[in-house]
Parts: C-alpha cells; structure tokens; sequence
C-alpha cells in the first residue's frame, strides 16, 4: 500500500479509502438493497486491512447511522485504534425537527456526539461537513468545528461538495479568526464527471488541501460495458439523479476505459482509478466495495501508470455538464412545520 499526507497536515493516509456507505440497515435511511449488513460487510473491513488500507469514511446520514455502527464494530476488533483513520460526516438531518440536522452549533455539537457513540470512539480522525448550509452563518460552522477539535473529539477537518466559492469562504473565516481550516475536500470526481477540474482542484492545490474524491467509478458505471446492470445500479436512485444513463459522451467514455482495460488485461475499475492518480491533487479516492474483487481491483490501480496517449484517449470525449451531487437542499426550519 502506497500513503500520503492528507493536505497541508502530518495525517497519514493510504492511497485509497473504503467508503462505508454500502454497509448498513438497508431498511433505514435513504439507501437501496445493495446495502451489506453487519455479518456480511466484515469481509471487506477484514480485506481493506490485509491490503494495508487504513483510511475509512462513512457518515452520520449513511443508512439512518447504521453505517457508523458496523464500521465501529468492525475497526474496534480488528484494528488498533492509533494506526487507523476513521473520517465522518454530518449535515443531513437525522430527524424532521428543528435543529436535527445542518450546520448551527448546536446541530453539530449534537452530531458529533451521537457518531462517537455509535462508532464506539473517544475521536474521529476527520470530522467533515457533508455539504454546505444556506441557513447557517459560515462563521458560526467554522468556530464549532474548531471548538470539537479543541474538545479534543475530532483531530482534523473536512469539507465535502460545495462550489469553489463556498470552500473559499470557509477558508478565509476560518484563517481570519485562527480556527482549525479543512485540511481536505470530498468532492464527485471521475471521468464522467470532471467539472471539479475546472476551480474546486486548483482552490485545493492552491490550499495545500487534499481531495478524497466520492464515487471515483461513477457509482459503478466506470467498471462495467455499457448495457451491464447490477443491484445497486437498478436501486441507486441518487446516482441516478446525478448520472444520465442514456449520455452518449458518457458511453464513449465508458468505451474508452473497456478497451484500455482489455489492452492491458486489468479490470476496468483498476483503469478508471488508476485514471484518478493522474490528478496531482487526489490523495485517496473512496471506494465502495460490495464484491471481494471491489478492493483488489482498487488496490491494482496504484500499480497502473497511464502514459499520455491513454489519459488523452480517456479525457477528449469529455463534455461540460452542468454541476451536480453538491445540492441536498434543507429547507429552512424556521419554515417548516412539524408534528409534535
């Protein structure tokens, strides 16, 4: 396994992340059936280890907080605690009322509260805002992030998708007011999606900040021909909010990565990440992992080394879209009625 430091911080991270969405209740939250339940998501917490991952990320909206719950469980008996790092989320409410969800204060000091004790931890490695909050003053966010950090129950910070703007932002009242600055950015990036290229990976590189992108295989459509289907792609109405499956651009793309992938004899999923690694940016794409093969695949990526021709092939077909997965809209509550 190959490590980097995460952004302008001593964190040591490995080159790839299990994302720890795809274990949970599939009968909470907002996920479909491809979900992996406790006893059958121990394999690849196992397996991520052998290969000498050590980065995990999941998130207090993750399967109404199962998730934390079974990466908890499983980091707990299988790993040391000071030779892991375990990264969560929190914006997205847990509940229909006020303050149960978004980024005030107090919805924050409750988050992080209520991840620990699910995850069965004193601290979070990485504490990340999980998308950007219209309601709520940035200053107001930042000063609470620094103040868990202080608390001493999260080590580092992190954003994830927002415009370029927004993360600016945060930065500069972070910087003006000497509280802790997000050391990295979870953002959607893949060769179907690539409009982070355009400010939010310079803002990073200028930052020093560094990029653990989600869904680094389109949720899946990067490791599969055109017309394949799985469980999670017939389930997965969000990816299907942010993909359009009939994009011709996008099945050129996608034909692009088979026919590197047959010339070179890997799988397309080691193709599309090792695609992923030309980003100087990107320390440590997420990775869902549902197959055994999920994470070999992944962990053969950090041995492909694309030359020119092949990343030009992969890149041309590419056509602007419009910005989408930074949108989860919560209304503001002052607004909202609720049933006691």
């Amino acid at each position: 396994m190959q490590f980097t430091r995460l952004g302008n911080s001593g964190l040591m991270v490995s080159r790839l992340c299990l994302g720890c969405m795809s274990y949970g209740d599939s009968s909470k939250g907002w996920h479909g059936d491809w979900l992996l339940d406790e006893e059958a998501a121990a394999p690849y917490f196992r397996r991520a280890l052998e290969a000498g991952i050590n980065f995990f990320d999941t998130a207090n909206g993750y399967a109404g907080g199962t998730s934390e719950e079974i990466t908890g469980k499983h980091l707990r008996a299988m790993a040391k605690r000071d030779e892991i790092v375990v990264a969560t989320k929190a914006f997205i409410p847990w509940r229909q009322a006020p303050n149960a969800g978004g980024l005030s204060r107090k919805s924050l000091m409750q988050a992080i509260d209520d991840s620990l004790a699910r995850l069965g931890m004193d601290y979070v490695d990485l504490f990340q805002i999980h998308r950007w909050d219209d309601h709520t003053p940035i200053e107001e966010t930042m000063e609470a992030l620094h103040d868990i950090v202080k608390q001493g129950k999260a080590r580092y910070i992190g954003a994830s998708s927002m415009y370029a703007w927004q993360f600016a932002k945060a930065q500069s009242a972070a910087r003006a007011n000497g509280w802790c600055q997000f050391i990295s950015m979870q953002n959607q990036l893949n060769l179907l999606y690539r409009e982070e290229e355009r400010e939010m990976l310079p803002l990073c590189s200028d930052e020093k900040v560094g990029v653990i992108p989600w869904s680094p295989l389109a949720r899946g459509r990067l490791a599969r021909p055109v017309g394949e289907s799985t469980i999670r792609s017939e389930t997965d109405g969000f990816g299907k909010v942010i993909y359009d499956d009939e994009n011709a651009v996008d099945h050129q793309i996608i034909g692009e990565v088979h026919k590197i992938a047959e010339a070179r004899g890997n799988a397309m999923a080691s193709v599309a990440l090792a695609w992923q690694f030309t980003k100087q940016q990107v320390a440590s794409p997420i990775i869902g992992a549902t197959k055994p093969k999920h994470i070999d695949d992944a962990v053969t990526a950090l041995d492909i080394a694309l030359n020119e021709e092949e990343v030009r092939s992969l890149e041309a077909p590419y056509k602007p879209k419009f910005p989408t997965g930074m949108n989860m809209a919560m209304p503001a509550m002052d607004q909202v009625s609720v049933n006691s």
